[in-house]
């Protein structure tokens, strides 16, 4: 028989299909048993309208057949089977789609009532009709022997590749289809053994087809204790022999599509570790199912605890994506911000537009609206998380804190409306993580602002001078630990319209009574000489030399003018770069305390050693006092050293 042409562009899209379309050669085993599914799946639909009961569910079976002797792998299906003219329609034809038409067609007549929605077709998996083709990248011929249901006559199809097919009557007992790859030689950077290997086959099957809604079986090599060996010796193990067993390697119904009240919590966290290879049950279980514009369902996994890679470049976000029971997607990465990229779990969905190998989406409306949706979700979700576990949101927040820090900042704050409702930071007053609308809710009715405090732990923060007018006068202040917590605050800039206050910023100096205002005007005022003397002393080390109302036990602190604060100074000064930056920094002085009579007492003795010279030495101490108090590094240690010697002799 004469051999026949493709119907299409023939050898150039064929080659096309078999190299270009596809990124992975082992998606052909997802393709090709998505292929059985849907004849298996027509079968049922039929039968469903023709009113022929004696076939049901439970008799369709995908059975997979590997032999290495003959570089064979055989998938075969008890589903429709195919007529000698479906061959050349459907395999003859690239890029026409059986499986699409028959949906079309029973859609097309379906009804509102109850019988017309139990026949629906929505779970038919094929749509662009080159999936078979991708049998070509792994076999050097492929053999379609099928027989259609309801006839006694059976069919072969047999091709090469792009040079074109036969079509010749076969022999088949029953309906269905075998398709047989014979599959290619090992070549230099190609190993086409391993899809003989029974591993191989397993592992494709759990990764792509795990929840086809049929078995897939296979007999599998198998070890038991030879039953006439004799009694091992001791300490040594039974002799074995290997048998072969007929095994169904998926899983067939999805933990995400059971009814929630029989699935445990155990069954979930199984089901977690097992999937994503983690040893700790998750913290938080998110299920939801969506029906609307973009129908969905998602299984959401919050970690218990923080991967460890999870801080590296080698960490990659997603969700697994499926279709009617097929993973498509391992990691897709458009259904999560960067800020909830912590988040593992999937999404099935009917909706999203893939591309033609079903390997990637299209960039389409319903893709966006699931990822919108599910931004929602886990929001909510892990407020009601904050609410009814604060023990255990507290220890998810230690792990993936920061990462919501770091969405918070990104993008100038955009995302602060998703993000700052879910923030935990540690109290002065509470000692202990309070939330910002638990900060809010304490507030009295003379507090104007947010105060926070900015530092390396809470202890040092605990004990900065900054604190002392803000505690004093029982505001709560937030204590800012993490690094970028303070470039967070000032992007969130306010929050249920209470502005952000740095209890190290400039501006907390103000006194606010007219009392207040008026007696320390007159302090600056008899102090000008000796305010200024220290300034000059300082020279650059400082924009200015001050008076404090906020200190009360403290001699003097170090505070900051304009956008860079003195923690900023050491966050970015950490940073691999070359530039170095430093805050406007402003040295305040207690009035009230005794290290500020000393000081007038030394200045107003005039030059000398025991005068403006003495001043001098006291004016550097207190400022290294200052910075280290502040965390800061020491300008000049050996002079610090120095001044130390002088005062101890003198």
């Amino acid at each position: 028989m004469a051999k026949k042409q493709f119907k299409a562009e023939s050898k150039k899209l064929l080659d096309l299909m078999i190299n270009s379309i596809y990124t992975h050669k082992e998606i052909f085993m997802r393709e090709l048993i998505s292929n059985a599914s849907d004849a298996l799946d027509k079968l049922y639909y039929q039968s469903l309208q023709s009113g022929d009961t004696g076939i049901k569910r439970s008799d369709f079976v995908i059975n997979i057949k590997a032999d290495k002797d003959a570089r064979t792998l055989t998938i075969s299906d008890n589903g429709i089977g195919m007529t000698a003219a479906e061959l050349e329609s459907n395999l003859g034809t690239i890029a026409k789609s059986g499986s699409m038409a028959f949906k079309e067609e029973q859609q097309k007549d379906a009804g509102n009532d109850e019988e017309s929605k139990s026949k629906n077709v929505t779970d038919i998996i094929g749509q662009f009709g080159v999936g078979f083709y991708s049998a070509f990248m792994v076999a050097d011929e492929v053999t379609v022997t099928s027989r259609a249901y309801g006839s006694d006559e059976a069919n072969a199809w047999i091709s090469k590749g792009a040079d074109g097919y036969n079509v010749s009557s076969a022999e088949k007992d029953s309906n269905g289809t075998d398709i047989v790859l014979h599959i290619k030689d090992d070549v230099e950077g190609e190993n086409y053994d391993k899809f003989l290997e029974e591993y191989t086959i397993r592992s494709l099957i759990k990764k792509y087809s795990d929840y086809i809604r049929y078995p897939i079986q296979m007999m599998v090599t198998k070890s038991r204790p030879k039953a006439d060996a004799p009694e091992p010796e001791e300490g040594k193990a039974p002799e074995m022999e290997e048998y072969q067993e007929l095994e169904t390697l998926n899983t067939m119904e999805p933990i995400w599509k059971r009814q929630k009240s029989k699935v445990k919590p155990e069954d979930y966290n199984e089901y977690y570790k097992s999937k994503f290879g983690d040893y700790m049950d998750p913290c938080k279980v998110i299920r939801t199912s969506v029906e609307g514009v973009s129908s969905y369902t998602a299984l959401l996994f919050i970690p218990g605890n923080t991967p460890y890679n999870y801080y590296t470049k080698d960490y990659e976000k997603g969700l697994q994506l499926y279709s009617s029971g097929v993973m498509i997607m391992d990691k897709c990465k458009e259904l999560l911000p960067d800020y909830f990229n912590f988040v593992k779990g999937l999404v099935d969905s009917q909706d999203l537009s893939l591309n033609i190998s079903r390997e990637t989406l299209q960039q389409d409306r319903q893709l966006k609206n699931i990822a919108k949706n599910l931004e929602k979700k886990i929001k909510s979700e892990l407020l009601k998380f904050m609410k009814d576990d604060r023990e255990g949101y507290e220890k998810f927040f230690d792990n993936f804190g920061r990462q919501m820090k770091y969405g918070l900042y990104d993008d100038f704050g955009m995302h602060k409306d998703v993000l700052s409702d879910l923030m935990l930071f540690y109290s002065s007053t509470e000692k202990k993580l309070v939330s910002l609308d638990e900060y809010i809710a304490k507030m009295g009715e003379d507090q104007k602002y947010i105060y926070y405090a900015p530092g390396e732990t809470i202890e040092k923060i605990d004990m900065l001078p900054q604190t002392e007018a803000a505690k004093a006068k029982g505001y709560e202040i937030l204590y800012m630990t993490d690094e970028i917590d303070e470039f967070v605050v000032k992007v969130i800039h306010d929050y249920k319209e209470k502005e952000f206050k740095s209890v190290s910023d400039e501006n907390m100096n103000e006194a606010e009574t007219d009392e207040e205002k008026e007696a320390m005007k007159k302090a600056e005022d008899e102090n000008k000489d000796l305010l200024t003397f220290i300034k000059e002393t300082l020279g650059a080390k400082v924009s200015e030399v001050t008076l404090s109302s906020r200190l009360k036990d403290s001699p003097c602190c170090l505070t900051s003018k304009g956008g860079i604060s003195l923690e900023m100074e050491k966050t970015i000064n950490k940073m691999p770069t070359d530039e170095s930056i430093k805050a406007e920094k402003v040295l305040e002085m207690n009035p009230d305390h005794a290290v500020m009579k000393k000081l007038q007492e030394t200045f107003a003795k005039g030059d000398g050693a025991e005068g403006k010279d003495l001043t001098a030495t006291y004016a550097r101490l207190l400022y290294d006092q200052a910075l280290l108090i502040s965390g800061l590094t020491i300008d000049d240690p050996a002079k610090l050293g120095e001044d130390i010697c002088r005062v101890i002799t003198e």
